[in-house]
């Protein structure tokens, strides 16, 4: 089996402040350095509902209702983070060999979650990271072009979305 080694995170979460705010949904893919797909895992997380409710609020929320009603709704069906760090842990021993770089969009404020949240999970992680909006912060600055990708708020979309947008600006080193 080819072994992955970029593990692709997103994480939607109640709001962007790693203190006050709660991971509630968690998705991953494994890729080779080549992006191909090894395996895909997602995750509802349960979240206090009083916590939804007082944190998912504002501006950002109001223009994004669609996301933030079908997050407070699948809730009901979430897992403890506890478990969900444990099922990463698993897919990462399925699927990863020694390395494994972490991979996303702005993947540093992910980060900040998975340290206070997934402890386990952030100690198997390489401290280098695949940061695609450092790609886009070139590109759109020193050469005016820019990628242009949906924004759903919803992790696996937004993954899928991240990967399709690094294999755009790859197509520039050909």
């Amino acid at each position: 089996m080819n072994k992955a080694k970029l593990l692709w995170i997103d994480l939607e979460m109640t709001g962007l402040d790693p203190i006050k705010d709660r991971i509630c949904e968690v998705a991953a893919i494994a890729t080779d350095m080549e992006l191909n797909r090894i395996a895909t895992y997602e995750a509802v997380v349960k979240v206090n509902k009083s916590l939804m409710d007082k944190r998912m609020v504002g501006e950002f929320w109001d223009k994004n209702s669609k996301s933030r009603d079908a997050l407070k709704l699948q809730n009901q069906t979430g897992k403890p983070v506890k478990q969900v760090e444990k099922e990463l842990l698993g897919f990462i021993d399925r699927h990863f060999g020694k390395e494994i770089y972490l991979a996303g969009n702005s993947i540093h404020q992910d980060r900040k979650f998975i340290e206070r949240e997934m402890p386990e999970l952030n100690k198997r992680l390489h401290y280098r990271m695949l940061d695609v909006s450092a790609w886009k912060v070139y590109f759109e600055n020193a050469l005016d072009k820019k990628f242009v990708k949906s924004e759903n708020h919803r992790a696996l979309d937004d993954i899928n979305g991240s990967i399709e947008e690094l294999k755009w600006y790859l197509t520039f080193l050909k």
